[in-house]
């Protein structure tokens, strides 16, 4: 029986955080569905430090998480590029492969250690179910599939990324996969919201992993839900609410996005080893 072993990388900072718990769940589901011997590990990389060992894994998953995404002289700063590195150069120069999905905060990191464009903190912070739009690069992503062109994700952040470079991006072979919505009436520039960073590496602005019961108790907190009333009015509020379990929202999202991840990752760990044997 074929060994796949998951990574799943804390990036809260010793902060509770529902979206990790999701990240586990999905991870647990995947573990619990598969045939195959499956090995999930935490590592919290922030608050405690530690970094997992590419070679001892197959698939890794790295969290969102709270402050900024620029360096702050922190020694989990320098092994977390380097782990970005170790993952982009390992998959250039070996046939077997890592697979590596970054989300939010993590999808910051990687955006400015690989100089993609400009990652810089929002006028006032974000958080809601916003529509994500699909890019015109997205015809062949296979995670997008079976969504809707704009789909729904879950929106909690302070930092966006905004004027990418398209020649680093030609150079490093990577491309964007979704925007923010479009809004005619506001002067700003559309965030990017996902990037393909290689066959093996996807990032997400939005965080795919969020479920209806994590975002009502982050509603909780004062802070998100002034946030929402403040990007969005009261009345979408109580609509998103109201709307929160809708079957083609939240729900589809974080139906299809990771585990479809998981999926593709392990099929073609399998094929790999398959043609070894």
């Amino acid at each position: 029986m074929c060994d796949i072993r998951i990574a799943l990388l804390d990036m809260n900072d010793n902060h509770v955080n529902q979206g990790f718990k999701n990240i586990s769940d999905l991870s647990e589901d995947f573990r619990k569905q598969s045939t195959e011997n499956i090995t999930i590990e935490k590592f919290d990389i922030r608050h405690k430090n530690e970094m997992p060992e590419i070679e001892n894994f197959d698939i890794f998953i790295s969290s969102g998480g709270p402050g900024t995404p620029h360096k702050e002289g922190h020694a989990w700063e320098k092994r977390y590029a380097d782990f970005l590195d170790a993952i982009f150069e390992h998959n250039k120069n070996s046939e077997e492969k890592k697979y590596l999905f970054l989300i939010c905060h993590s999808f910051q990191i990687a955006s400015i250690h690989w100089k993609l464009g400009n990652i810089c903190k929002r006028k006032s912070y974000s958080f809601g179910v916003m529509p994500i739009h699909k890019t015109d690069d997205d015809k062949q992503e296979y995670l997008f599939e079976n969504l809707p062109n704009p789909f729904y994700g879950v929106d909690s952040r302070a930092y966006q990324f905004i004027e990418p470079d398209d020649n680093r991006f030609e150079e490093l072979g990577m491309n964007i996969m979704a925007l923010e919505k479009f809004r005619p009436h506001i002067n700003l520039e559309r965030a990017v919201m996902a990037v393909r960073f290689s066959d093996e590496i996807f990032g997400t602005q939005f965080h795919p992993e969020a479920s209806p019961e994590s975002m009502i108790e982050n509603l909780k907190d004062d802070r998100n839900k002034a946030a929402m009333i403040e990007n969005y009015g009261i009345e979408k509020y109580l609509e998103t609410l109201d709307r929160m379990d809708d079957d083609d929202k939240i729900l589809l999202t974080q139906s299809q996005i990771l585990p479809r991840f998981f999926d593709f990752a392990k099929n073609n760990i399998l094929k790999y080893r398959t043609v070894l044997a």
